[in-house]
C-alpha cells in the first residue's frame, strides 16, 4: 500500500465503467478490516451505483459532476442502530445514544473510509472524498433511508479515472509532527511552513480570481465563511439530536 498512499490524487472525473462485483466486494472487504471501537463495528457503508439514487444524492452534494459520473458513491456513517438492536435482543440495555459514541462511531466510519479508498486506488480505482456529506447529513438520510442512530460522516466517489490530476501539495512533515509533546508554532514557523504553498502558481491564480491578498483570507472569506460554518454546525448538530445521539 506505501505507492497508493504516496500517489493519492482526488479523482473527479471519471470513465462510464462500471466495478466488477469482485472488484467492488474486496473494496468494501477492506473497509471492514479496519481499526475499530471494541470491536463493535459502529459504521456502515451505503454504496450506491443506481444512475437514478446517484442523481438523488446529486443535489446533497451540491451537483457536483463526479456524483453521477462515478461508478459507486460510498456513503459512510456513524451507526449505533445494529449495535443497539443486537444487545436488546440479547437482554443488554445498549447506552450509546451519547456524544462520545457518535465520536466513537465517527472514527470507525472514517477509518473504513481510509481502507475502502486504499484499496479501490490499488485496484486501479480512482476517488475523491465529499467535504458536503455533512452539510446536507439530512436530505442525504432521506435519499438513503437511513434510520435512527445512523449518521453520514463522510462520502467517497470511486471508479476509473477519465484524467490524469496532478498530486496535490501538503506542508512539510515538520508542520503536523510533534516530538514528545506538542510545541506551538511563532510567527516565522508559521511563515516557513506554508512559504512554498503561498508562492505556488495555483495561489496566484486563486489571488487573482479571488482579487484577495493573501491565501488565508481565501479560506475565511471565500470557501469556509464564518457563516456558513455555523449554519452547517447548527443544521448537523440538530440532525444528530434527531438521529437519537445526545439524549443523555
Amino acid at each position: 500500500m506505501i505507492e497508493q498512499i504516496a500517489n493519492h490524487r482526488s479523482v473527479r472525473k471519471f470513465k462510464q465503467i462500471p466495478i466488477p462485483e469482485e472488484i467492488l466486494n474486496e473494496i468494501l472487504q477492506a473497509g471492514t478490516r479496519a481499526s475499530t471501537t471494541g470491536n463493535m463495528q459502529l459504521y456502515s457503508m451505503v454504496v450506491t451505483t443506481s444512475s437514478d439514487l446517484k442523481e438523488k444524492l446529486s443535489p446533497c452534494h451540491f451537483n457536483q459532476p463526479s456524483v453521477c459520473q462515478a461508478a459507486a458513491v460510498v456513503t459512510f456513517c456513524a451507526d449505533i442502530n445494529r449495535f443497539d438492536k443486537w444487545c436488546v435482543l440479547r437482554g443488554a440495555k445498549p447506552q450509546y445514544d451519547n456524544f462520545a459514541w457518535f465520536v466513537n462511531a465517527a472514527i470507525d466510519a472514517l477509518l473504513a473510509s481510509q481502507n475502502v479508498s486504499l484499496e479501490a486506488e490499488a485496484h486501479g480505482l480512482g476517488i475523491c472524498y465529499l467535504g458536503t456529506t455533512i452539510y446536507t447529513a439530512a436530505q442525504i438520510a432521506e435519499v438513503l433511508n437511513l434510520p435512527k442512530g445512523v449518521v453520514p460522516v463522510t462520502t467517497i466517489v470511486m471508479g476509473y479515472p477519465a484524467e490524469e490530476t496532478p498530486l496535490t501539495d501538503r506542508l512539510p512533515l515538520e508542520a503536523v509532527v510533534h516530538r514528545e509533546t506538542y510545541c506551538d508554532y511563532t510567527a516565522q514557523n508559521i511563515s516557513d511552513l506554508w512559504r512554498d504553498r503561498e508562492a505556488s502558481e495555483e495561489t496566484a491564480r486563486l489571488l487573482q480570481e479571488n482579487d484577495l491578498p493573501n491565501l488565508a483570507r481565501i479560506f475565511t472569506e471565500r470557501r469556509y465563511k464564518a457563516e456558513d460554518n455555523l449554519a452547517i454546525s447548527r443544521s448537523y448538530f440538530d440532525f444528530l439530536k434527531k438521529q437519537g445521539f445526545f439524549n443523555q
